[in-house]
Parts: structure tokens; C-alpha cells; sequence
């Protein structure tokens, strides 16, 4: 699924941010107020780029965003730059300081000022919960008001898309699609909310770990697409998936959009698992919390799962369900989506 390139014609964030900024890009305030953008569950999964650099992907893909979970941010200038998450100052040689930092010297491009960004997760960082698509969707948001930038919607999610493919649909609520686009320069790959609300919708998050990925998702991801014959199938199921739950959303069919969810998910991981060195996120909890799912359903509970890449399931049922679900699953973090 690799797709060769000529090197010498070979499109950088750079050259396409720098055509909608302005000559010279300097903060419009010392500080801004925090900015929020939440984090999403795809339940048509994004996996597999067809531009690396420009983290294009290979599939559309479909998500739900998790209400008031995700991250919020604020930069401001400084003597020097640096990055805090969680109140805690940040290595600047750290591999997050080093991304947000990267990611904002897209836009300041070698100008004379440093930043201070402060970041929050109410979502554990790096563990399969998607902080990064919020994390640099709030980003982006944060670029836009400190530089004064104005930048559109669809710009501003294609820009976002560039620092975590996923970040492209947190700049949303509800129900978002992250169409792949067929452009070189990606300005055709971003998000658009659906107008859709489903108000007993419900996302029940299972949390098996919270610590950091052995494989992050970028790698695993690359390690798939290059070394998994049965990836071949995934971007013609994704498509399938996608028009499925298109079709469930607008008709608020709740078994045909969780039997799709999980299958979804369920083939993703099965590409990773056929990749070499097999990769698999499952920890025994994991896989303990699918067989009690499985058995909720044989016992008349609708509820099904979806999972990113990482041990973590979320599950998906409705407002009506939600007391039994919480028996079988102690502890569980409900978010409604739509309020």
C-alpha cells in the first residue's frame, strides 16, 4: 500500500501552511484565554496514510466526540520556549515538547519570539484514549487565536490533521467525518461535523491502562500497512463501514451503528495482529471486558465496543441500557455526547 513518490516534488507542511499565512506572523497578544477541543472515538477507523508527511489517510473515517473530555490549551509569550502539560513543566528534549514546539514553528517559521503553551488532558495522555487528536486540535485552535491567523474551518482541521491525523475531527462535537481527500497537497482531507444529535446515544469508557503505548500509533500503523497482506481488504470494508453508519445516524438505528462499530474495530485490529512483528494492543482485561460484552448481548443487553490503538474499550449502548451497563462494568465513565 506504499505509495512511491518523486522526492523532488515532494509537498511539506511547510509549503502548504506558508500559502494561507500572512508575510510575517507575529502574536497578536501577549496571552489567550484557554481554547477546548474534545477528544473522539472513531467508529469507522482511520488506519493507514497515503502521505506520511502530510498524514493523509488512505480511508474516510467517522467518529463521536466525548463531550467535555479532551484538552484544553493556552500559549502565551515567553523568554524562552516550553511546554507544560498538566501543570508539570516538560523536558524541552522530551518527544512531546518536541512535537508541540515543531508543530508551532509551522506557523511562526524562525520568527524572533518564544512561546509558553500549557496544556490539560481530563484523558490519559498516550494510552489509547485519543489526547493527541485533542491535544492538537486545542493546539491549533490556541495558533489560531494567538497569531491572529482567522483561518477557516476546513483549513484549520486540515492543519490540525497535520500534527495527529485524528485531531482533524476534534475540532467538533457529535458526529464527524474526516473525508481522505484525493488531493496531493491534502487541502481536500478534513473534517465536517454531521448535523445529526442523538441524545441517548451513550459511551461508556473501560480502562484497562493509562499508562504509554509500547508502540505508538504512528508505528504500529506503518508497521501494518508495510508488512500485513490483509490490510489489502481494509480500505474497501472501511468504505462499506462508513456508508453503514452514514445510514444508521441519519435513521438513529443503534444496533446497526454498534454491529458496525465493532466490526470496524475488530478488523483493524486483526490487520494489526496479521502484521510482523504481530502487533497486538490487547492486554487479558481487554479481551475479559469483549467476552462480557459478548455475554450482555447473548443475555438481551444491547451494548457493543469499539477500541483504538491501545488496550482501552469503549463501550457504546443507550440512555436506557445505562443502568445495567453500569452494574457489569463498576466504575465506568459514561459521557453523553449530545448532553
Amino acid at each position: 500500500m506504499n505509495i512511491s513518490k518523486d522526492s523532488s516534488k515532494a509537498i511539506t507542511k511547510e509549503s502548504v501552511i506558508e500559502r494561507y499565512l500572512p508575510a510575517t506572523v507575529v502574536p497578536v497578544v501577549d496571552s489567550i484565554d484557554t481554547v477546548f477541543a474534545p477528544s473522539n472515538i472513531a467508529l469507522c477507523k482511520y488506519w493507514g496514510k497515503r502521505d506520511a508527511e502530510l498524514n493523509l489517510p488512505i480511508n474516510s473515517s467517522l467518529s463521536i466526540s466525548l463531550a467535555h473530555l479532551g484538552s484544553k490549551t493556552r500559549i502565551s509569550v515567553s523568554d524562552t520556549d516550553q511546554v507544560w502539560l498538566n501543570g508539570n513543566l516538560v523536558a524541552a528534549d522530551d518527544k512531546f515538547s518536541r512535537k508541540v514546539i515543531n508543530f508551532i514553528e509551522l506557523f511562526r517559521r524562525g520568527a524572533a519570539h518564544s512561546v509558553k503553551v500549557e496544556t490539560e488532558n481530563n484523558i490519559p495522555t498516550a494510552a489509547g484514549l485519543a489526547s493527541s487528536a485533542s491535544g492538537f486540535a486545542a493546539l491549533m485552535l490556541a495558533v489560531n487565536t494567538f497569531y491572529g491567523l482567522d483561518l477557516e474551518p476546513q483549513v484549520l482541521s486540515a492543519f490540525a490533521r497535520m500534527g495527529s491525523g485524528s485531531a482533524s475531527r476534534s475540532l467538533y462535537e457529535g458526529f464527524v467525518e474526516w473525508q481522505m481527500g484525493v488531493r496531493e497537497d491534502g487541502m481536500d482531507s478534513f473534517a465536517l461535523p454531521l448535523t445529526t444529535r442523538w441524545s441517548d446515544l451513550r459511551v461508556g469508557l473501560v480502562k484497562v491502562s493509562t499508562g504509554e503505548k509500547a508502540v505508538d500509533s504512528r508505528s504500529g500503523m506503518n508497521r501494518t500497512v508495510d508488512t500485513a497482506h490483509l490490510y489489502q481488504s481494509w480500505p474497501l470494508q472501511a468504505a462499506a463501514d462508513l456508508e453503514r453508519l452514514h445510514r444508521a445516524i441519519a435513521d438513529q438505528n443503534f444496533t446497526l451503528l454498534g454491529e458496525t462499530a465493532e466490526q470496524n474495530a475488530l478488523s483493524m485490529h486483526a490487520t494489526m495482529i496479521a502484521s510482523w512483528p504481530p502487533l497486538l494492543y490487547w492486554q487479558p482485561d481487554s479481551v475479559a471486558a469483549m467476552q462480557s460484552i459478548w455475554q450482555a448481548r447473548a443475555e438481551g443487553v444491547e451494548l457493543y465496543f469499539t477500541m483504538d490503538a491501545g488496550p482501552n474499550i469503549k463501550l457504546l449502548f443507550t440512555a436506557d441500557a445505562e443502568a445495567e451497563v453500569k452494574l457489569r462494568f463498576p466504575g465506568l465513565e459514561v459521557v453523553a455526547p449530545f448532553g
